[in-house]
């Protein structure tokens, strides 16, 4: 996917999950499989090399560092619109931090841990473990990085409209809706192009990923059922934001 102009989702998203916990002042999250068949954590003391081939191809950092950028270009640019269309003054997340190290970014006083990706609201903030994302990017392929800001970028959206639940995972499905609605938006907008079947591999990656059957709903750290969160991102992907129960 190219958010400089034109793209595409390339790559099985099989695999995907996108896990955020609020803790303290930041939202706290990672991408993997709970069955231990997502992307594999890449060492940070090394520099990502080419050994491993995601499903489009591509290696190279370079092509990473760009989709992140492209990734924030196209939030920023949708969500100014949005808070635009509504009168009010947008005010982008102020930085996306990339880290390599356990403890290395902090957010309200709680290291971040390796292999990971956080919205800090306390900071403003979106950080993540480069060479974990790196890998993950590798395997699932730039759909993966659209989606992960995509739905860190949503934290921050919740942050600034005021938006708290009383548990964690009525928050993390109205992001998980968001992302979709970000995402779907754009391609309506002719800004991202999807290519055939893009929307199949979202949906069966999204399949794959959700809380373990048994964890509670209620519990703090809760995110949802495969297919509660599927349900969600589709949500937000067709109806846009108006299914969000924005408020």
């Amino acid at each position: 996917m190219d958010g400089r102009s034109t793209g595409r989702f390339r790559g099985p998203l099989a695999g995907l999950l996108v896990a955020l916990v609020a803790a303290g002042g930041c939202f706290v999250g990672g991408v993997g499989d709970p069955q231990g068949r997502g992307p594999a954590p890449a060492e940070p003391t090394a520099a990502p090399g080419t050994a491993t081939t995601r499903a489009d191809g591509t290696t190279s950092v370079e092509e990473f560092a760009q989709d992140v950028a492209d990734a924030q270009a196209v939030a920023e640019r949708y969500w100014a619109a949005q808070f635009r269309s509504s009168g009010e003054r947008f005010r982008p997340v102020r930085r996306i931090i990339p880290y390599q190290r356990a403890g290395e970014v902090s957010c309200g006083g709680q290291a971040l841990p390796r292999n990971n990706a956080v919205y800090c609201s306390q900071g403003d903030f979106i950080a993540y473990d480069v060479a974990w994302s790196v890998a993950a990017f590798r395997q699932v392929g730039d759909a993966f990085v659209f989606y992960l800001l995509g739905h860190e970028y949503a934290h921050g959206i919740q942050v600034r409209l005021g938006i708290r639940y009383n548990f964690t995972i009525q928050q993390e499905l109205q992001a998980d809706c968001m992302a979709g609605a970000y995402l779907g938006d754009s391609v309506r907008s002719r800004l991202l192009t999807l290519g055939e079947g893009d929307l199949e591999e979202f949906r069966e990656g999204l399949a794959a990923v959700g809380d373990d059957p048994d964890q509670p709903w209620f519990a703090e750290g809760s995110h949802g059922t495969a297919e509660q969160r599927t349900e969600s991102f589709f949500r937000g992907y067709e109806g846009s934001l108006a299914a969000c129960d924005l408020r």
